[in-house]
């Protein structure tokens, strides 16, 4: 999803109420959904390596 089509889709609020969307805005923010779940898998990864590679360095 490219950034000009993040900005389309209005913010999401867990628990918000679903029935005034569309199918298609369900759709839509499923794939903001999935795309962000990507992004915090990838950050939590980063840290992890960050963390092993600082353990690494002061292990003696």
């Amino acid at each position: 999803m490219e950034p000009d089509e993040r900005q389309k889709i209005s913010s999401h609020d867990i628990g918000m109420g679903l029935d005034a969307l569309s199918v298609e805005e369900l759709a839509e923010r499923i794939q903001l959904l999935e795309a962000e779940i990507l992004r915090l898998r990838a950050a939590i990864a980063s840290k992890g390596q960050s963390r092993q590679a600082a353990e690494a360095a002061f292990k003696f």
